[in-house]
């Protein structure tokens, strides 16, 4: 196994605007990979993919919203490095394109142009472009190469990390899916310039999650910088992009399948995924904010339960609201604590049906726990469903 990096100096002032790399050393040598961070790293993808896969036959998935901005560019750029390119696949843009139906409709696109174990899928995307694509990579021709171009904020320093690939179904989020490390990720952090407010704010939510978990210098570095961040600071985005990739690379080289500490990666998403779930994974509640949602939700748990001050709660809250993430479910007609509490025992950390949550002993001190009673869980429940 490849020696763990050093943590980022979250003290440092903002790095230069420039490419840094960050090895993920998942599963040894054989499954290490790159992920190169900067600004403008697209117009670089082709020679990038090149220099560490060879010149190949490619197949881009993206989805709706990103191919009109840039499907084309990446197309020119890959050809221009003499790689073959494919028919691009097209996914409808959401959620709910996390399905049987789309996982089918995109084997078969790639099936139909007659890719083989040489070719490289490229996601080009966000989370669910990321998602389906590496389950699709990881099954067509009984696994092929893929490389991640994360397009949004939360991708880029959450799930375009980590190899975790999957589909939703009516039993929860990512309940079918596969560990498949990718080859190589590219960050360019410019792609942000296309986002919404909501959706960088919904990707904050999953870089100020690498702080409660692990590290509260990082906490106050976000708390100080957060704003500058989401207002479009070239530096500040690669600083931050940069710290979370390293937090998750280092945590997922011990723990690549999840048995151990990587669970804490899941701070706030067994209560977050049971909002998404139940809400429809739809507009209503992005990821990210159902993330933020939940970790407010552990962490008030936590101090309710005499594990965490209740002013590390209460600061954790403060910060979230104050960049404009929500931090109570939003008002949705269906809402069923026994419901929400059947899709909690659901999730991927559940033991036997029994719940196993992330909680705080602080910020930066999240851990393990397996001893929460439901009526306790009942209880937030109550206190934070819209009345």
């Amino acid at each position: 196994m490849m020696p763990a990096q050093p943590l980022p100096d979250t003290h440092a002032p903002f790095a230069a605007s420039k490419i840094v790399t960050v090895d993920v050393a998942a599963g040894g040598h054989e499954r290490a990979y790159d992920i190169v961070i900067g600004d403008n790293i697209l117009s670089q993808a082709g020679s990038l993919i090149a220099s560490k896969l060879g010149k190949r036959r490619v197949l881009i998935v993206t989805d709706s919203n990103v191919a009109p901005l840039y499907q084309a560019r990446l197309e020119a750029v890959l050809s221009a490095a003499s790689h073959s390119v494919l028919p691009t696949a097209i996914i409808p843009a959401g959620e709910s394109s996390k399905d049987f139906t789309n996982l089918q409709a995109l084997l078969n696109h790639m099936l139909q142009q007659a890719i083989d174990r040489k070719s490289v899928v490229i996601a080009l995307g966000g989370g669910v472009v990321g998602d389906l694509a590496g389950l699709a990579a990881s099954l067509v021709m009984r696994g092929v190469d893929f490389v991640q171009i994360p397009t949004t904020l939360l991708a880029q320093v959450d799930s375009s990390v980590g190899g975790k690939t999957g589909i939703d179904t009516p039993h929860g989020k990512n309940t079918v899916g596969a560990f498949f490390q990718p080859k190589l990720v590219l960050v360019d952090v410019a792609l942000l310039d296309s986002l919404t407010k909501r959706e960088l704010k919904s990707g904050y939510a999953e870089i100020v999650k690498y702080g409660l978990i692990k590290d509260k210098a990082f906490f106050d570095w976000c708390a100080t910088n957060g704003a500058q961040l989401l207002d479009g600071n070239r530096a500040a985005q690669i600083h931050a992009v940069t710290s979370s990739c390293q937090y998750k690379a280092q945590i997922v080289a011990a723990d690549e399948r999840e048995t151990g500490e990587r669970a804490l990666l899941n701070l706030g998403h067994t209560f977050g995924h049971a909002l998404e779930t139940i809400t429809g994974y739809g507009n209503i509640l992005l990821h990210g904010e159902a993330v933020s949602i939940g970790m407010v939700m552990a962490f008030k748990l936590s101090a309710q339960l005499g594990l965490c001050p209740h002013d590390d709660a209460y600061r954790m809250r403060d910060h979230l609201a104050k960049l404009g993430l929500p931090v109570m479910p939003p008002s949705f007609p269906y809402y069923n604590i026994d419901q929400l509490l059947g899709l909690m025992k659901q999730d991927k950390k559940a033991e036997a049906g029994k719940l196993v949550l992330i909680l705080a002993r602080g910020i930066g001190q999240a851990f393990i726990s397996r001893d929460v009673k439901d009526s306790d869980v009942r209880d937030i429940w109550a206190e934070f469903l819209p009345k």
